[in-house]
């Protein structure tokens, strides 16, 4: 079966074995997200306090990046907004109908928190144009200080270092591989 083959067996049947599992892991993590960023903007109301110290090396502050991981592909044209919007749901959907077809619970949940980061954003990028921000690691005694993220960019990691370790660990399930092949 070739990839296409592929593409068209998920469209036509786009809800696998693990579709409810990765379904409800994709909305908890994109409530909690969204629910994290809401309680930091209006009842913390962090860009008046920032920065809030956590930890010697975590601090919270408010950041709006209007671009994609790292800043990159920086966009404040309302096109630009709707550009990266547009690309986070094409890739939400490929992520469902890869999700659809996979028969590894580790790669299905690892999916299922990229889509909910993904959404997460998505959703931050439609309300208010860019995407909110709390996160900050920083090393002080090293000059060290890390990009500022928010928990879907946590979830996104999360999945991406889920389908690593698959991919990686002897006797894995081909995460390329879908239940037809």
């Amino acid at each position: 079966m070739t990839w296409l083959d592929e593409v068209r067996a998920a469209v036509r049947q786009p809800w696998g074995q693990w579709s409810r599992l990765g379904l409800i892991i994709a909305l908890l993590g994109a409530v909690v997200d969204q629910g994290f960023k809401l309680f930091m903007i209006f009842v913390v109301e962090i860009d008046k306090v920032q920065p809030i110290a956590v930890g010697p090396y975590l601090e919270l502050v408010m950041a709006w990046n209007f671009g994609v991981s790292y800043g990159l592909l920086t966009q404040e044209s309302d096109a630009g907004r709707w550009m990266l919007f547009a690309i986070k749901v094409a890739a939400v959907i490929g992520l469902w109908l890869w999700l659809s077809r996979v028969t590894s619970r580790l790669v299905a949940v690892s999916i299922a928190l990229i889509i909910g980061g993904a959404i997460g954003n998505a959703i931050d990028r439609a309300t208010w144009g860019a995407v909110a921000d709390f996160f900050h690691v920083f090393v002080e005694e090293w000059g060290f200080s890390w990009y500022i993220f928010n928990l879907a960019d946590v979830w996104i990691v999360a999945g991406v270092i889920g389908l690593l370790y698959d991919s990686l660990r002897p006797g894995h399930d081909d995460a390329t591989k879908s239940s037809s092949s």
